[in-house]
């Protein structure tokens, strides 16, 4: 039984490994070497799939609201490209709506499985998968260093995610969410904001900033970080209200495309509004 255990982690290692060395080099490519309305389309597509995930998150499984639903999401799209002064005011409303969201996922103590269909959510959705997409356009768009910001910000959640996981599963005692993601830890947190203050100094040392622009830099990751998990955990109490292990199937060893972004959905506008003020 427990060689049977071992071979089958050994499996999904190897199929998570595969995944992403595949996918890696395709999103720096997309990030470093598009230019912003090509990136802006590779995004698009990203978050066409995430919103027939949505879908399914949301108890909607008929493929024809489903196809309508990531329309609705296209021409959304569509409109803050050709709008781009409605991108701001969108990245703030979602900064504010996912700091309520920390404080509801805190006092969290019960989740409950819903059978029935959300429709209402498909609203939840637009702002969240929309609202990422315009901080990312804002980035890249910046003159010099748009998309090297774009990829710091990646690594930011990638470093932060990992250093969270490692320390937490390490030191981890006391429950984050219990309700929500048993496998959450406070101490996990701690190595997150850890993991946003190495590249918040890297940052600060590869743009050569002066001390107030650093401290700001370094508040900035921080505040990010933090609320990348938010991003995280409301995921995880969407999953779990649908009794769903992961929001698809799509990437081997990974789960869904949601399941890969949702730290980024929560973080990316959060990131993109402080740092148009740390750079100023």
């Amino acid at each position: 039984m427990r060689e049977a255990s071992l071979v089958l982690a050994s499996s999904s290692l190897r199929r998570r490994a595969i995944t992403a060395f595949s996918l890696g080099p395709l999103v720096i490519a997309a990030v470093l070497l598009l230019p912003t309305p090509g990136f802006a389309l590779f995004l698009s597509v990203v978050l066409l799939i995430a919103a027939w995930e949505w879908c399914g998150l949301s108890g909607i499984t008929r493929v024809v609201h489903r196809i309508a639903y990531s329309g609705v999401v296209a021409v959304c799209l569509a409109i803050l490209w050709l709008a781009p002064d409605w991108q701001l005011a969108l990245m703030a409303v979602s900064a504010i709506w996912w700091f309520a969201q920390a404080v509801r996922l805190m006092r969290t103590r019960e989740v409950s499985v819903v059978v029935e269909p959300r429709p209402w959510q498909l609203l939840v959705g637009l702002l969240v998968l929309l609202a990422p997409w315009a901080a990312l356009m804002s980035l890249h768009r910046m003159p010099a260093i748009g998309p090297g910001l774009v990829l710091f910000l990646l690594v930011l959640i990638w470093t932060a995610d990992s250093l969270a996981y490692f320390v937490g599963k390490r030191w981890g005692r006391a429950k984050l969410a219990p309700a929500v993601s048993p496998g959450k830890t406070r101490v996990g947190v701690y190595g997150a904001l850890a993991g946003a203050g190495l590249c918040g100094l890297l940052f600060s040392w590869v743009l050569s900033l002066d001390l107030p622009h650093t401290l700001l830099a370094l508040m900035v990751c921080g505040v990010a970080a933090l609320i990348s998990v938010v991003g995280d955990l409301y995921e995880s109490l969407l999953k779990r209200q649908r009794n769903l292990k992961d929001s698809s199937q799509l990437l081997p060893g990974h789960g869904g495309l949601l399941d890969r972004i949702d730290s980024l959905t929560a973080a990316a506008p959060v990131f993109a509004l402080g740092m148009a003020w740390a750079l100023t």
